[in-house]
């Protein structure tokens, strides 16, 4: 080979291996780079915001790495549209900021965003024990809520898995007017006394799934409110909390229906609630739930297992006491099993003005496991509920 040639190929060589090395580069970004510091102290808020504001802007698919390291943040908006897909990998914990006068409502807010994907293994930390003895939506109907902690808004092909969410100032999680969001593998944990603390909440939102996830909070497990269609949740452990709960629905002009959930292979141990559906007396809109499945469900000590509450007024100053005009049909609940706490195990009580239609009840086995051994005595409540029970129900239904 002569000396022309062999420097040709030399320099071919060095170009080639340059150029992979600057492809690898291209579309990973280092929170680090924009002036993060892992520290636990120091307010990475414009160093996130940076991170995101350079990816964004780029086509294919991006990822902001946050290394391990405790970050702390205050309300942080990542908003889109984006140029390619958004990948988050969190291997450090993200601490928020216990400043309440910083927040105008969220904490971290993803906005506008079309394909999106959070995981690592890390840690969203709300901070919340700081804010609870602030809340104030026990006494006050209409209150200002504190700061969620992660709020989806108008995002659509999302997936959101191996992460973890410790002790939320209000909700863990919301979702509004999004679609085809997976929660896959997460941990959501707070006290089973903090207020307001739902794992996720959803509303106005479609094909969205939880699964293979476990959820113990001071409210909800899981929320679903008016305008969802599609949901799943699939083996979710939930528990302590409030249950898994459709709604409440009603409370505001121009709600919009609930249609087609399904909750299967899911475990409650110690809620208050197990699988509850709510409606506000004196609501201000009409609107239907319907077309619900609830299946192979284990309970362990749930007070209230079964429940439908079309009645439902957290306060003392409730607006009126007018009948729920809330549609509720075609309620399937199958291979329901596991213990009770209360002397009711189902508690189904549905509007006058508009009864509850097609709720079925099939092969269902729950045991009395209060104190006060009464077993005997444990039995169902039926109001304004037309349906059928199947196979081998017990306790006795009403229906």
């Amino acid at each position: 080979m002569s000396v022309e040639l062999s420097i040709i190929v030399i320099g071919l060589l060095s170009f080639i291996l340059s150029g992979v090395r600057v492809d690898m580069a291209i579309g990973v970004y280092n929170v680090i780079d924009y002036g993060a510091a892992g520290d636990g102290k120091t307010d990475n808020t414009k160093a996130f915001e940076a991170a995101w504001s350079a990816a964004c802007t780029v086509e294919g698919r991006t990822t902001i790495v946050i290394p391990e390291g405790a970050y702390l943040l205050g309300p942080t908006i990542f908003k889109g549209p984006c140029k390619g897909i958004m990948v988050m990998e969190v291997k450090g914990q993200l601490l928020a900021s216990t400043h309440l006068e910083a927040y105008k409502e969220n904490w971290l807010d993803f906005q506008y965003i079309n394909g999106l994907a959070i995981s690592g293994g890390g840690r969203f930390n709300g901070q919340g024990a700081s804010a609870w003895p602030y809340n104030q939506c026990k006494k006050i109907l209409n209150c200002k809520p504190l700061p969620k902690t992660l709020v989806f808004s108008f995002v659509t092909n999302a997936t959101i898995s191996s992460i973890s969410f410790i002790d939320s100032k209000f909700f863990h999680i919301h979702i509004f007017q999004s679609r085809n969001i997976t929660f896959d593998s997460i941990r959501i944990s707070a006290p089973g006394d903090s207020p307001n603390t739902d794992g996720i909440h959803i509303a106005d939102s479609t094909n969205i799934q939880v699964a293979n996830s476990v959820i113990g909070t001071g409210d909800d497990c899981i929320s679903i409110g008016s305008g969802c269609t599609n949901l799943t949740i699939f083996n979710v452990l939930c528990g302590p909390g409030h249950g898994f709960s459709v709604g409440s629905l009603g409370k505001n002009a121009g709600e919009k229906d609930v249609i087609g959930l399904k909750v299967m292979k899911c475990n409650l141990t110690g809620t208050t609630n197990g699988l509850r559906i709510k409606t506000w007396q004196s609501s201000a809109s009409r609107l239907k739930a319907t077309d619900f499945l609830f299946e192979h469900v284990i309970m362990n000590n749930v007070y209230n297992p079964i429940i439908i509450d079309q009645n439902y007024c957290p306060n003392a100053n409730c607006p009126g006491k007018d009948p729920s005009l809330v549609k509720i049909t075609d309620i399937k609940y199958r291979n329901i099993t596991g213990t009770f706490a209360s002397l009711v195990a189902y508690k189904l009580l549905c509007s006058v003005a508009a009864p509850c239609e097609g709720v079925e009840l099939s092969d269902i086995s729950l045991e009395y496991s209060g104190k006060d051994n009464q077993a005997k005595n444990a039995t169902s409540i039926c109001v304004n509920v037309y349906g059928s029970s199947n196979g081998n129900v017990k306790p006795d239904p009403c229906i």
